[in-house]
């Protein structure tokens, strides 16, 4: 049985800098991707970040590239998402996701096999 736990998220002001994390069990790293997809109201699940959970291969979606970053730490099977320079728009519930086995990073919310329960992420102007 595969869990995902997310934990952080928040209120904080434009331009803060915010961390959530997404705690896995029962997935096997080798061959599997994780990503943090956010929604906000009305608006359709977009994948934000993403990464293999071994070699580098990662992804940003274009309206978080230099200001969000992803790390992992394999050993405590945890994905890490560090979100700097906050903007309103950046305002979702944030979901960790995971796919079994990948060759890249999908991109898609359908071809991922796990979720987290999402954390709210609330940015103000």
């Amino acid at each position: 049985q595969v869990q995902l736990v997310e934990s952080g998220g928040g209120l904080v002001q434009a331009g803060d800098s915010l961390s959530v994390s997404c705690a896995a069990s029962g997935l096997t790293f080798d061959y599997a991707a994780m990503g943090w997809f956010r929604q906000a109201p009305g608006k359709e699940r977009e994948l934000v970040a993403g990464l293999k959970m071994s070699g580098t291969t990662t992804y940003y979606a274009d309206s978080v590239k230099g200001r969000f970053t992803l790390s992992r730490d394999n050993a405590k099977k945890t994905m890490y998402l560090q979100m700097n320079s906050l903007k309103p728009e950046d305002t979702a519930v944030y979901y960790c996701a995971a796919r079994r086995m990948a060759i890249g990073v999908p991109l898609r919310a359908d071809q991922y096999n796990y979720w987290g329960q999402g954390t709210q992420v609330t940015v103000s102007s």
